[in-house]
C-alpha cells in the first residue's frame, strides 16, 4: 500500500493528487495552511475512502520545524512512507519595482525552500525503508519566463534544478526523484476562481494522473523531468 505526504493537498492538484492516491488504495497525508481548509479536505477525502487511510496535518512549509513535525507526524500515523509530493505552492504577480521583499520571500521560501525542508526530512525516512519516491510540481514558467512573474519564475527554475540536483544524489539509494512541470491549469491558484472561460486549461485531474503513471513506473526506470500543457492554447 502506497503511503504518501502531500503538501499543499487542501485544493487544487494536490487534492486531486491525493484523491488519485486513495482510489490507487493507498494512504494520504496532506497539509494546509489552515484548519478550515484542512478539514474540508479530509473530510472531502473520507467520503471515497477509508477514514483510517485519510489524515491532515496543519504546516506552513516555509517553516523548517512544520516540515520536520509533518515528517515524524506521518511516521507516527502510518509507521512509515513511501513517496512525497511536494505541492504546495504560491504565485504573487507584478513588476519586480512594485514588489515588496515579503512578496518575494513568500513565493521564494514556499515554492523552493520549502521544498528543501521537506525533501530534506524525508530522505532519511525514505532510505530507512528501502527507497521511494519524490515528486515536485514544477511548471513551464520555470523554463518559459513571463513579465510580472520574476519571483514564480525564479522558484521554479530553481526548484528543476534543485529536483535534478537531488535525482543524482539519491538514484543509488533506491529514491527515485522526477519534476513535473504543468501548463495553464484550472484551479484556485493565485486567488483565480476557475470559469467557463478556463476550460481550454489542463485540469488538477490532468496533472494528477501523469503523478500516478510516473509512480506506476517500474524499477528500473526514471522519467526524471515531464512536461505537460493543454492540448489546445486558448481560443
Amino acid at each position: 500500500m502506497r503511503t504518501a505526504i502531500v503538501t499543499g493537498g487542501s485544493r487544487g492538484i494536490g487534492l486531486a493528487i491525493a484523491q488519485a492516491i486513495l482510489n490507487d488504495g493507498g494512504r494520504v497525508m496532506i497539509t494546509a495552511r489552515d484548519q478550515a481548509g484542512l478539514d474540508r479536505a479530509t473530510t472531502t477525502l473520507r467520503a471515497h475512502a477509508a477514514a483510517d487511510r485519510v489524515s491532515g496535518s496543519i504546516a506552513d512549509v516555509r517553516r523548517r520545524v512544520d516540515c520536520d513535525a509533518l515528517v515524524e507526524r506521518t511516521v507516527k500515523q502510518f509507521g512509515a512512507f513511501d513517496t512525497l509530493i511536494n505541492n504546495a505552492g504560491l504565485g504573487i504577480f507584478k513588476d519586480v519595482a512594485l514588489m515588496t521583499d515579503d512578496e518575494w520571500h513568500q513565493v521564494i521560501e514556499t515554492n523552493l525552500t520549502g521544498v528543501f525542508y521537506c525533501t530534506r526530512a524525508a530522505i532519511p525516512r525514505l532510505k530507512g525503508t528501502g527507497g521511494g519516491w519524490i515528486i515536485n510540481i514544477a511548471s513551464l514558467a520555470g523554463r518559459n519566463y513571463f513579465a510580472t512573474a520574476a519571483a514564480y519564475c525564479a522558484s521554479k527554475a530553481g526548484l528543476v534544478a534543485f529536483t535534478e540536483a537531488v535525482m543524482q544524489e539519491v538514484r543509488f539509494d533506491n529514491i527515485r526523484v522526477s519534476c513535473i512541470m504543468p501548463g495553464s491549469v484550472a484551479t484556485e491558484f493565485d486567488g483565480h476562481a476557475p470559469t467557463d472561460a478556463d476550460a481550454w486549461k489542463l485540469s488538477p485531474d490532468d496533472v494528477a494522473q501523469v503523478v500516478m503513471d510516473v509512480l506506476r513506473h517500474p524499477g528500473r526506470s526514471l522519467p526524471s523531468k515531464i512536461e505537460i500543457r493543454p492540448a489546445k492554447t486558448k481560443g
